[in-house]
């Protein structure tokens, strides 16, 4: 074997080992090591060597091709090999423990189960990955924190010192007093952040090593030591990344008083504007649906995605498997929108209808729902991580409303109409929410130059109204479709006119933005993360055809 590989490193002519003129070497038998031409394997090898595995020379030395499943010794009869794996028990048997124990047992090829925990091995994989992105974002972020706070301290030092001159002896005893509380603000601030930063550094490094374990094992080619280990390994995939707790950042900021004794000025805390975020984007598997678009899209727990095209009224259960979708299930329903519950069954927002339906996830059949919002027509769904229905809505006389409903169907909170009795939405397209209870939604209508995302607080309170950037729409308008939540609680919106997800904070202010053409994903609609989290983006195109696309990317930093 080492010979061959020689052989297709220097390229050196070499003849057939059967027939020993022919130069076109196409198979190599792994049983026996014999090199051979395409006759010479189909006349001659095949008559002594029926059971023999033959590859294609290209394929010869590529990871799991000659891997050994036949010889692998029971843990348990030393003397035996172990020819299946039992489910029941997740472990290796020969024969003899088959007869004595696993008789009535799932029993399963060793082969299969190897795929299916290299499979395993490799999503977890994917997940420390991206959650290496996160550290280093996090990492990232809290240098420039410290960075800023430094600065900020200086200016604040300064502006103290120069004030103190001009209120000269009658105000000394109060300056001093509020540059030793801005030296404690920020000897705490600079501690905190301190162990911050060493903390994200130890779980930097606990995950890289992690990382280089799970690669160097899924290289293994001892399957012996492979399932003595396996378990060792899939146990120490998950990692604990501590929280920064960037979002609740605050910094000190002097504001001056008049020339008195009682008002000299104070030390103020501020929101710390973030840092720009280095966002960068790396497309995994691209897939194409059989559609004219992609309209709306929600991911599964289990891997599978539903998938609904509004143009061809249609909805497809699908299971993504490599480069491909198997289909699971499809119902010819024309939707408006759609969003998973916590028991895994789909609401469906049926054009034309007030009352939620949905797909149990049991049955497979389609049932109504208690969530009812008559007179209103549906047009946004979402559900909350505390199990809540938020619903856009509409009536043909021009009426927009989002609407909050609990588990039994109740209208909790409805939002309209903002402090100066003015309409709030145009359409409300699509929802989502971040952790401290804002709501986001995607606004736009046709009848616009110009859509936008409204941000909703807690209180029901309009706290932002994001339209766009100065930059990215100096030529084309924005006109929001998808929108989502990632899972460092900002905001994805998609920008379908100009190719661009725009990156919000969970105010709905601009982090930074993505040009998904720089990609190759060009027309993207609809957004959903996958529960390891890496990003589906479903894409549309300006024809009848059914040629949409559909991406799975990494993102990091997000």
């Amino acid at each position: 074997m080492a010979f061959s590989k020689s052989v297709v490193r220097s390229q050196m002519p070499i003849n057939c080992n059967l027939c020993e003129t022919e130069k076109n070497i196409k198979w190599k038998c792994l049983t026996c090591g014999v090199l051979m031409c395409s006759t010479c394997k189909d006349k001659i090898h095949l008559r002594i060597g029926k059971d023999h595995k033959v590859v294609d020379i290209k394929n010869v030395g590529q990871p799991g091709e000659e891997l050994d499943f036949k010889n692998i010794i029971c843990k348990e009869h030393s003397e035996q090999y172990s020819c299946l794996f039992c489910t029941n028990c997740d472990k290796l048997v020969c024969p003899t423990c088959i007869a004595k124990v696993h008789k009535k047992h799932d029993l399963t090829e060793t082969r299969d189960v190897y795929n299916l925990k290299i499979e395993k091995l490799k999503k977890g994989q994917s997940k420390l990955q991206i959650e290496k992105d996160e550290i280093t974002a996090t990492k990232y972020q809290l240098n420039q924190f410290q960075n800023d706070e430094n600065s900020n301290y200086a200016k604040l030092s300064k502006e103290l010192l120069n004030h103190e001159k001009v209120l000269k002896e009658a105000v000394e005893k109060h300056l001093a007093k509020l540059r030793t509380e801005l030296d404690q603000n920020h000897k705490a601030s600079s501690k905190a952040n301190a162990e911050s930063i060493n903390a994200i550094s130890k779980s930097e490094r606990q995950v890289e090593e992690k990382y280089r374990d799970v690669q160097d094992f899924i290289n293994t080619t001892d399957i012996t030591k492979f399932f003595q280990e396996v378990d060792r390994i899939e146990k120490s995939i998950e990692v604990s990344v501590p929280k920064s707790g960037i979002s609740s950042k605050t910094t000190l900021k002097f504001i001056p008083g008049e020339i008195t004794q009682t008002n000299i000025g104070v030390l103020q805390s501020v929101d710390i504007l973030l840092p720009e975020v280095k966002v960068s984007l790396s497309v995994v598997n691209q897939y194409q649906p059989n559609l004219t678009m992609v309209s709306y899209l929600t991911t599964c727990p289990d891997d599978t995605l539903w998938i609904a095209c509004h143009s061809d009224k249609v909805i497809h259960k699908l299971k993504p498997e490599g480069t491909s979708l198997k289909k699971i299930s499809t119902f010819n329903i024309m939707v408006n929108g759609m969003a998973i519950t916590e028991s895994n069954d789909l609401l469906l927002g049926v054009v034309g209808k007030s009352r939620l339906q949905m797909i149990s996830s049991t049955t497979g059949k389609v049932t109504d729902t208690v969530y009812n919002i008559d007179p209103l027509l549906l047009s946004a769904i979402h559900v909350t991580s505390s199990g809540q229905i938020i619903l856009g809505g509409g009536t043909v006389e021009g009426r927009r409303v989002v609407i909050v409903i609990n588990e039994n169907g109740d209208r909790e909170a409805v939002y309209e109409y903002d402090k100066l009795n003015q309409p709030i939405f145009s359409y409300p397209r699509s929802i989502t929410t971040t952790n401290n209870g804002n709501i986001h939604v995607s606004d736009y209508t046709s009848k616009e130059e110009c859509g936008k995302v409204v941000v909703l607080g807690q209180a029901g309170d309009v706290i932002n109204i994001y339209k766009g950037d100065t930059e990215i729409n100096k030529e084309v308008p924005f006109r929001p479709t998808g929108i989502v939540t990632t899972p460092r609680d900002n905001v994805i919106v998609v920008d379908a006119d100009n190719d661009t997800l725009h990156i919000l904070n969970h105010s709905g202010q601009l982090i930074t933005y993505i040009k998904t053409s720089e990609h190759g994903i060009e027309y993207p609609y609809t957004l959903a993360f996958s529960s390891t989290g890496q990003l589906y983006i479903g894409c549309t195109k300006d024809s009848t055809a059914k040629e949409a696309k559909l991406y799975k990317v990494n993102i990091s930093a997000c």
